[in-house]
């Protein structure tokens, strides 16, 4: 049965608990909107460990845009019930007064990879996830934790972040989960408008082709795609687009 945390206190005591002892701990943070891809990290989460622990927190801080965060899809009781039926047995569901005693005034700043690809579009934007991310490894302290590969660069950082702040917890990648389109799965997806989401695929169809990336571009835009970047780093493209303002990102190996 899914029980639900609300405050990081309560959490703590829940280790001192017989419950607890000698067990594993893995952790799936998310922002709610659940679909296929979060499903799929969680089904490997509760595989690998002993207790499974899912959060669900839109985390202001890692929004520059105020209309995204107010638009952003919140489906929690359909997200319960998805959890429930996959066995999850903690849901942590903090607010923001839980989190942000500080009113986030100390916060985690890299300053290399996340000032490239989406940091430049999105200011602060990574400032935010990497300061959550640890409040929440600190919290829950999870043995592993697991993160999709859509969001390759967040990836990158969070194991980085971990690495260098000697964070005992494993930070663990899972592939992107695809809807029978291509499309990769994203909350923002439900979003879109009809016509949106039909040529959303093409998104990840031209991304992956073996041509040049101002190519990539050129072909993105005349599908109507608003092109932020296409890039190639590290044996990997990446690419992040709008279509009536919903931002689709995306990233293939080359």
């Amino acid at each position: 049965m899914l029980e639900t945390i609300s405050s990081p206190a309560e959490w703590q005591r829940l280790p001192r608990t017989p419950g607890f002892s000698g067990k594993t701990v893995g952790l799936v943070p998310t922002m709610g909107a659940l679909h296929k891809g979060h499903i799929s990290l969680v089904n490997r989460c509760i595989k690998e460990n002993d207790i499974s622990v899912v959060s669900i927190f839109i985390n202001p801080t890692q929004f520059n845009n105020s209309d995204d965060f107010s638009n952003y899809p919140k489906t929690i009781q359909k997200d319960r019930a998805l959890l429930e039926e996959a066995g999850v047995q903690y849901l942590f569901l903090p607010t923001y007064n839980n989190l942000y005693k500080d009113g986030y005034v100390f916060k985690i700043i890299e300053t290399d990879f996340s000032k490239k690809l989406c940091g430049i579009h999105r200011p602060g934007h990574f400032d935010g996830v990497l300061t959550v991310v640890m409040k929440l490894l600190n919290i829950i302290k999870p043995d592993r934790a697991y993160f999709g590969e859509k969001d390759f660069q967040q990836f990158i950082l969070i194991k980085k972040m971990a690495e260098a702040f000697f964070i005992k917890t494993e930070i663990i990648s899972c592939e992107t989960v695809r809807e029978d389109s291509g499309l990769a799965c994203s909350s923002r997806n439900n979003l879109l408008k009809p016509g949106d989401k039909k040529i959303a695929p093409e998104f990840h169809h031209t991304l992956k082709q073996k041509i040049p990336t101002e190519e990539t571009e050129r072909k993105l835009e005349k599908f109507g795609f608003k092109v932020d970047y296409i890039k190639d780093l590290n044996e990997r493209r990446f690419g992040a687009v709008s279509l009536s303002k919903i931002r689709l990102i995306d990233n293939v190996k080359q």
